[in-house]
């Protein structure tokens, strides 16, 4: 790109982003002078680092956005990042989903359960827990602890009589009307207390009700409380105290080795080490302090819990900045630091170490990735060893509702960025093989990336429609193609290849098969959760649509304000005249439709 376009960047402060010949945000950056920053990437190439060259020769166009303040260009370039995930910015991916405590205090009755999905619906959100059996531990241990309600109804049913879990005193019973209301949120309040942190409050408070129990006689809520308190050390025996100042923390470690960057944050609450989290970034652009400033960003960014103290080996120049947008995300103070000496060097120390074992496990992977992938090429004789492979399934019921589902692994692994959905619009009835044709046909029709190996749900049949695709898109020769399928429910599965007569057939454990398997089976489940959930969609809408009046805006208003049809018909009709667009006549009829014989 030719640099004269910078007579006409002003001086001020923004953000700018940087596309490729395709279009597409390769990389988002503020600058407190627009001007000066990008004419710094416009240096002989032999001055600028490899990673910065590799980006420069890339772009085809800037565009700048002008802000007013430093701190603007700093909230929008983060919003930016967001949104485009560019290939050269921080992105914190590490292929794990890890499981959440939620606590429902936006329910009347709330409940402490598991969850892997953060949401902004008002409820409570603790971790994430790097170690899924450690955070089923603190499950099981806060309901044997606390009675709280764990069926799944966010609104109560009434019921005459409660069940089971009440009599195990497991449950006050909301739903029988046996709850105090006061009583049942002290319980929620204390199970709050200890996922913060305060396990000797809680421990105290414990042995305060035991005491007052055993002084009144009530010698089996004394046993109760007692058994409770046991539950409750036997779990904080097995926590790691890692800081005696009893502080909330989040500890990061970061080594670079070439143009890789390895991240680790330790997450330590009230003083005992809470979570792990590793990072791998394969080739980060910028400088130490830039990278690590892109990555407290991106992390706290996506509703990580803010600590009172955030530890870190480099203080970026924008760290004012930052922390002013973390107290205010916080709603307290926070103090981002780089510790020199004391308990902070040596807890930044135990991070960094971590940080080391993000390459040796990366390796690992890498080792028994290109080891397995040799086998898959060796076995399945491939024109080439597959890093991207994407597998396709179609799923349809009696040829309604459907729908192909594609998945991708990229070096073993699930890329479930790269997971689509095909709704089938130009096949009536069951014809799994026209519905085949068009979903690849679309899928090499717009896609850039193709994959090394293209493995398709089903036998000779489905591979001979790939093969026709495929050859139309000019792509023969470019992509391996395999089907697998189970003919009889007695027999194996088996491989099919294109012009070769028999299937392949492996012994049951081969590890070439389990990965095939595995991909298959991943593909089925993408595709049967994206098929029910149309089914609900479709049955939700057909059944309010039979009502005289209501269309598909009156269902979406029914539906948002009252949260599901099994609210709707229960709703009382001052209820469903209450909700804004619907009023009082034509509550009147939707009342009927339920509740009339």
């Amino acid at each position: 790109m030719d640099k004269d376009f910078l007579q006409d960047v002003p001086n001020s402060p923004g953000i700018y982003l940087m596309r490729d010949v395709e279009g597409r945000v390769i990389y988002v950056g503020k600058a407190v002078n627009l001007k000066k920053r990008l004419a710094s990437y416009f240096r002989p190439a032999d001055r600028l680092p490899a990673k910065t060259a590799a980006l420069v020769r890339r772009i085809r166009a800037i565009e700048t956005i002008v802000t007013a303040t430093e701190k603007e260009a700093f909230i929008l370039e983060a919003a930016q990042i967001k949104k485009y995930l560019p290939r050269y910015n921080v992105i914190l991916r590490d292929d794990k989903n890890y499981p959440l405590i939620k606590v429902t205090v936006n329910e009347t009755w709330p409940r402490v359960m598991m969850t892997r999905r953060r949401v902004r619906d008002g409820a409570r959100y603790f971790g994430p827990y790097a170690s899924a059996s450690a955070m089923w531990t603190v499950l099981r241990m806060l309901h044997k602890v606390f009675p709280l309600r764990r069926c799944k109804e966010k609104e109560l049913r009434s019921r005459q009589r409660p069940c089971l879990n009440f009599q195990m005193q497991g449950c006050l019973a909301p739903c029988a009307g046996l709850a105090d209301p006061v009583r049942y949120q002290e319980q929620v309040e204390a199970v709050l207390r200890l996922l913060e942190g305060k396990n000797q409050q809680v421990l105290d408070e414990l042995r305060a009700a035991m005491r007052v129990a055993a002084a009144n006689l009530e010698f089996e809520q004394a046993a109760i409380n007692r058994d409770r308190i046991a539950a409750l050390e036997q779990t904080l025996e097995k926590q790691v105290v890692v800081s005696q100042q009893l502080r909330d923390q989040d500890i990061w470690g970061f080594r670079r080795r070439g143009v890789s960057v390895g991240l680790t944050v330790l997450q330590v609450r009230n003083g005992v080490l809470g979570a792990q989290r590793s990072f791998f970034l394969a080739a980060a652009l910028g400088t130490d302090e830039e990278i690590m400033l892109q990555a407290l960003q991106g992390f706290y960014a996506e509703d990580n819990q803010v600590p009172r103290e955030i530890l870190v080996p480099h203080l970026p120049d924008s760290a004012p900045l930052l922390a002013e947008l973390l107290i205010t995300q916080r709603g307290g103070p926070v103090l981002l630091r780089v510790p020199k000496r004391g308990e902070g060097s040596s807890l930044l120390a135990m991070a960094e170490r971590n940080a080391v074992e993000v390459f040796s496990e990366r390796e690992k992977r890498e080792l028994s990735w290109q080891a397995l992938a040799g086998q898959l090429a060796k076995e399945l004789h491939l024109a080439r060893q597959p890093e991207r492979i994407e597998c396709l399934d179609i799923s349809n019921l009696s040829g309604q509702l459907a729908v192909g589902s594609l998945v991708c692994f990229t070096q073993g692994a699930p890329d479930k960025g790269e997971y689509r959905h095909y709704r089938i619009n130009s096949v009536a009835g069951p014809d799994d093989y026209a519905m085949m044709h068009e979903v690849l046909t679309r899928r090499f029709a717009k896609e850039k990336i193709l994959p090394d190996l293209l493995l398709l749900d089903g036998g000779k049949g489905q591979l001979n429609i790939a093969q026709q695709v495929v050859a139309a898109a000019g792509l023969a020769g470019r992509i391996d193609l395999l089907g697998i399928a189970k003919e009889k429910e007695d027999e194996g599965e088996k491989i099919y290849q294109p012009n070769r007569k028999n299937p392949l057939v492996f012994r049951r454990h081969s590890p070439v098969l389990l990965f095939l398997m595995r991909i298959r089976d991943e593909t089925h489940r993408f595709g049967v959760d994206f098929h029910r959930r149309l089914r609900r969609q479709k049955n939700l809408g057909s059944r309010l649509d039979q009502i005289p009046g209501v269309g598909p805006t009156k269902r979406r208003l029914l539906l948002k304000e009252l949260g599901s049809l099994k609210r709707v018909a229960a709703a009382s009709e001052a209820e469903l005249a209450g909700v804004v667009g619907i009023g009082p006549k034509l509550a009147r009829v939707v009342w009927d439709f339920f509740h009339k014989v």
